[in-house]
């Protein structure tokens, strides 16, 4: 991913608190014998606190075809992507020039994890991981705990493996114009705000940010 100076995450804190709101995103394993690269959506858990850039939990079922190629090849990394919106040519144009001249572009945040994997199969390693998921995604409760052997869900763990991914890279891009003077940037903004498109709240929250900070 090309990260310009201008797109790159003030800090660590930047692309945290980012991430903090966003998990959903794509896991991509690398294939076996040179075959393509398997890319897994799926809710995840970031927890910050193992490590110097924490770790990630995630289970998928046991009968996915990304198994092999995942023990083959653990170095795996997880995709995340939001907040993105079009930005038409005439929104961008310089002060100074026709709106014609303006080039068209696209806003959006991406976090990219990359880390090793590692399969956890361990049934109650595997339940713990379950709970904490469901007490991240729920936390107003309401669905029974899971645990081996009881019901409703211990039947169903054995078609379940967890996968823990240990963080040891972080590339983070906020790429909202941030190159751009600040009258055009203001003009953005609020051209952002009146169209309210599907993904024009979150590029405007990004933005602003960015113009707070400058």
């Amino acid at each position: 991913m090309l990260i310009h100076p201008w797109d790159a995450a003030a800090d660590d804190a930047e692309w945290r608190a980012w991430l903090a709101a966003h998990d959903f995103g794509q896991l991509a394993v690398n294939g076996l014998d040179g075959e393509p690269p398997f890319v897994q959506p799926a809710h995840f858990l970031y927890d910050p606190e193992p490590g110097r850039l924490g770790e990630v939990l995630l289970h998928l079922a046991r009968p996915n075809p990304l198994w092999a190629a995942l023990a083959a090849a653990p170095r795996v990394t997880l995709s995340v992507v939001d907040d993105y919106a079009f930005v038409p040519g005439p929104w961008h144009a310089p002060v100074d020039a026709p709106p014609e001249h303006g080039t068209p572009t696209s806003f959006y945040a991406a976090v990219q994890l990359l880390g090793t994997a590692a399969v956890v199969d361990d049934p109650e390693e595997k339940a713990e991981l379950l709970r904490r998921q469901t007490a991240h995604f729920q936390p107003e409760g309401g669905t029974a705990p899971v645990a081996p052997g009881t019901e409703p869900f211990g039947r169903m763990l054995p078609g379940l493996r967890g996968v823990r991914i240990e963080v040891t890279e972080v590339r983070a891009k906020f790429k909202f114009g941030a190159n751009k003077p600040e009258p055009v940037r203001h003009r953005v903004s609020g051209l952002l705000a009146e169209r309210g498109a599907p993904g024009d709240q979150g590029a405007l929250r990004n933005q602003l940010r960015q113009l707070s900070r400058d």
